[in-house]
């Protein structure tokens, strides 16, 4: 069996002489009262015939709406306790997280019920300092965010 692999994109800006990230809350029932250590980069699963950076691209713009371009610095692949890999690229850019729009997918809710809903991929996404964005993302992925700090303190 193939190893799962997701791609993303780690959105930043300077506000105020801070460095925030962008991220997004996970959509859905299972998610919905989880806040701390819930919060991921928009990131999404793709296959071995894909391009890691288009998948990552995609992905950002069907879980926000907004598409994203410019020049991407290619951040450490990660993997998480699941065996899942995620490669991650990093941009200064923008986000209106007001506006914010995301697909929708459909899932059995509650559990054997027989009834599928729809559900949001991303129910919100926030702007988030460094300290704040470590306590809010999901651990498997933290190192993302210290790898940019790194970065960014080097230019």
């Amino acid at each position: 069996m193939a190893t799962k692999q997701s791609a993303g994109i780690l959105v930043h800006r300077k506000k105020d002489s801070c460095f925030e990230v962008f991220l997004v809350h996970p959509g859905g029932p299972f998610w919905k009262n989880k806040d701390e250590g819930a919060w991921s980069i928009p990131k999404g699963e793709f296959t071995d015939d894909e391009d890691a950076l288009d998948a990552a691209k995609r992905e950002f713009l069907e879980e926000t709406g907004f598409p994203v371009s410019g020049n991407f610095v290619k951040l450490k692949p990660v993997k998480l306790k699941s065996g899942k890999k995620i490669f991650a690229w990093a941009i200064e850019s923008d986000v209106d997280t007001m506006n914010v729009k995301s697909n929708f997918f459909e899932m059995e809710w509650p559990p054997k019920s027989g009834k599928f809903r729809e559900f949001p991929e991303v129910d919100r996404a926030e702007w988030f300092e460094i300290e704040r964005a470590l306590q809010k993302i999901n651990l498997g992925q933290a190192s993302l965010i210290k790898e940019l700090v790194e970065i960014l303190k080097g230019r």
